[in-house]
């Protein structure tokens, strides 16, 4: 008896040392099962704030010159709208951006876009002829109304002549090769929500159309952004529409008084008391697009005028870079010398 009662706290202790063991070996198990488990349960992945670009820092000159435009803007007699953006900072001015205006002839940027793609798809070329009937001609800009029907010219040409020329015949071939159901559809396709296209629209009528074709500052300095971006249909297309824009005949408006050494690639537009122009300009003191529209004008030539002092105060701001440039180049020559 006493032998057993001896071995008691033995087996006491092996009995507490087993239930220690069972638990930690439970406590081992079930960890290493969460473990498990929890390696296979899949996460889903940690989205990371989008963050926006930061605001361009603060610019008094800039300030001033888009303050001069508003004043201009305020004066003018009629409606204007002005899109105005620096493409390298990315820093926007607007007044009445996103208000519907006859689009005029600035509806032939878009239209010579559509074009292009389907010349991408292969199934336009641009080395294709046309033969112009009776019924292309169309009065208003250009000369291609005054030559022979019959004529034959490559769609490159008429492109050409519908954008430097601003010529409604070539336009109204464009538009019978493409069809307007297409150029309405494509236009949808470039995210153009305001601007649109309608055959009455097409009218040279002076006075109001059954349904205008329309288009916003902001929409038109949209395309052309992804023109200077190679954006527009593909890189080789928009560099096409850029070149072609660059060789407008006329001097007028944002062309009037553009600086020496400066480049402007853009199109004007005049009709139902409306008159345009949207156009990239390339300067030694930064890149930028701007397009000034007009509607309920008093008189076309007033009209340019305005927007040609518009354009003016942007020249003002932008050579100011060009001037600090060239004071910087003449000391570094003072200092070499």
């Amino acid at each position: 008896m006493a032998n057993n009662d001896a071995n008691k706290p033995r087996s006491a202790a092996r009995g507490a040392g087993l239930a220690l063991l069972s638990l930690s070996v439970l406590g081992a198990v079930t960890f290493f099962g969460y473990r498990l488990v929890s390696a296979s349960v899949s996460r889903p992945p940690v989205e990371q704030p989008v963050l926006a670009p930061a605001p361009p820092p603060p610019d008094p000159e800039w300030d001033r010159m888009v303050g001069r435009i508003s004043a201009t803007a305020q004066r003018f007699q009629g409606g204007m709208a002005v899109y105005l953006k620096d493409l390298s900072s990315g820093r926007t001015w607007e007044l009445n951006a996103d208000h519907d205006v006859p689009s005029a002839s600035l509806i032939k940027v878009p239209i010579m876009a559509a074009l292009l793609e389907r010349v991408k798809r292969g199934d336009v070329s641009l080395d294709e002829k046309m033969v112009m009937t009776r019924g292309d001609k169309r009065g208003g800009s250009g000369k291609m109304r005054r030559q022979r029907s019959g004529s034959r010219y490559t769609v490159h040409e008429l492109m050409y002549r519908m954008i430097t020329e601003s010529d409604n015949t070539a336009a109204h071939m464009i538009i019978r090769r493409l069809g307007m159901d297409y150029l309405q559809s494509q236009f949808a396709a470039m995210g153009l929500t305001h601007t649109n296209i309608t055959p009455e629209g097409m009218s040279l009528d002076s006075y109001g159309v059954a349904r205008e074709n329309y288009t916003t500052a902001r929409e038109m300095a949209g395309l052309l952004e992804k023109i200077y971006r190679g954006e527009l249909v593909d890189g080789e297309q928009s560099a096409l529409m850029m070149e072609t824009m660059k060789h407008l005949r006329h001097a007028t408006r944002f062309s009037k008084r553009l600086p020496a050494g400066w480049r402007l690639a853009h199109k004007t537009g005049m009709l139902r008391q409306s008159c345009h122009d949207a156009g990239i300009f390339f300067s030694p003191g930064g890149d930028y697009v701007m397009v000034v529209l007009s509607w309920n004008v008093p008189d076309y030539l007033y009209a340019a005028h305005q927007i040609t002092k518009v354009a003016g105060h942007t020249f003002s701001y932008y050579r100011q870079f060009e001037l600090q440039t060239a004071r910087s180049a003449d000391r570094g020559d003072a200092r070499s010398s």
